[in-house]
């Protein structure tokens, strides 16, 4: 039997006010009007969503103390912050900054940085007529890169609950691997500047970096995937140039049918991948699972509902904590697989609410989701159940 992994949930930071996007939407705005005024857009689609712990500040010490008990006593180890820093610096941090970090309890789970570097788009709602149109550039330079990495280095990596893993290696994510190799002017100034980096971090005495990334946004990811010969050479290259310890993903693929698909036969679809990862990438896979799937809230509510990009498309349906549960088990199967390397389980997400992603209890479930995650994990105190 193999240690337990880490179980680690993404966390969302929209929860709070941030002055860009008050200069958007008005002052006091957050995502929760967003959660507020959804609408069921097809008979039986389940909307509004209603946490059960109310439409809180996560800004607030004290708010995000309760997320972190329920995140202990539930059995989730770490959050990764989706990170925000551009070139003019940070974006939505109050909710890493000012309310966890300063959460009388904040040592009790462990936090780890990904870096999301995306265009912002205005989705919050997106229209029928501009369903994703982009707010800023979220593109990096050279600069941006240095500045944001040196931030981290100096406000996250040093605190004692970063994220490291058995080997003691600090957990840094890229979402966006392959934008960012694109725009800071290629394989060998992208591989430079991460090089310096693990320097950087080797200079302040914090030891070595373990840099991860999602998948999905490496060239010819798909075309290897749904290829006979499986060839991931071009991919493991790139990956190998860089000095990428492992891989993840954020989300699944393969939803098919609108206005809705069904959770586990969404999730069957993407069983084979992570296998596949397993098998044919040169460096350890974290298999990920969702508790589900519905960025409905996103669209303007009076718009037509209608199969057009994102944050319109297809809704998972009938995503149940019991079918969550099992594919928990499965990610857990993987893990312990023979040919496994990874160590993280990654849940996606814990406060997704716009994109029916989270685990924070609900009027519906309750704490079915977090349960679930116990259930097959238990937590770090608890023997590893076989």
């Amino acid at each position: 039997m193999k240690q337990r992994p880490i179980v680690a949930a993404y966390y969302f930071p929209n929860w709070h006010c941030d002055p860009r996007i008050e200069a958007l939407h008005g002052k006091g705005w957050t995502e929760w009007r967003v959660v507020q005024y959804a609408t069921p857009r097809f008979p039986g689609h389940q909307q509004p969503k209603v946490p059960l712990w109310g439409y809180q500040d996560e800004s607030d010490p004290d708010v995000m103390a309760q997320k972190i008990s329920a995140a202990k006593a539930y059995g989730v180890d770490a959050f990764i912050w989706d990170w925000y820093y551009f070139s003019d610096g940070p974006y939505r941090q109050r909710a890493l900054e000012e309310g966890f970090l300063k959460a009388p309890n904040c040592d009790d789970v462990k936090f780890a940085i990904m870096w999301a570097n995306h265009d912002p788009i205005y989705a919050h709602p997106g229209s029928y007529w501009k369903p994703a149109e982009v707010n800023w550039s979220g593109a990096v330079d050279p600069e941006t890169f240095q500045a944001c990495t040196s931030y981290c280095i100096q406000k996250f990596l040093c605190k004692p609950n970063y994220l490291r893993l058995p080997d003691g290696s600090l957990y840094f994510m890229l979402y966006r691997l392959g934008a960012l190799v694109e725009e800071v002017g290629g394989l060998e100034t992208a591989a430079a500047l991460i090089r310096e980096f693990r320097a950087n971090v080797e200079r302040a005495g914090l030891g070595r970096l373990h840099l991860a990334t999602t998948v999905d946004s490496l060239s010819g990811l798909w075309k290897a995937l749904e290829s006979p010969e499986q060839d991931f050479s071009a991919i493991n290259h790139t990956l190998k140039t860089l000095g990428i310890d492992s891989t993840t993903r954020y989300g699944w693929g393969y939803r098919k049918g609108f206005p809705s698909m069904d959770y586990s036969a969404w999730a069957r679809r993407n069983r084979r991948i992570p296998e596949i990862l397993n098998r044919r990438l040169n460096c350890p896979f974290h298999p990920n699972v969702l508790t589900g799937w519905d960025s409905s809230p996103r669209t303007v509510q009076s718009d037509m509902f209608e199969n057009r990009p994102y944050p319109f498309g297809c809704v998972a349906v009938n995503n149940t904590p019991e079918r969550f549960q099992e594919e928990l088990l499965f990610a857990k199967k993987l893990l312990e697989a023979e040919l496994a390397k990874g160590v993280i389980v990654h849940i996606s997400c814990w406060n997704e609410w716009t994109e029916g992603a989270y685990l924070e209890p609900d009027t519906s479930y309750g704490y079915g989701y977090l349960q679930a995650v116990r259930n097959v994990f238990g937590t770090a105190e608890e023997k590893y159940k076989e």
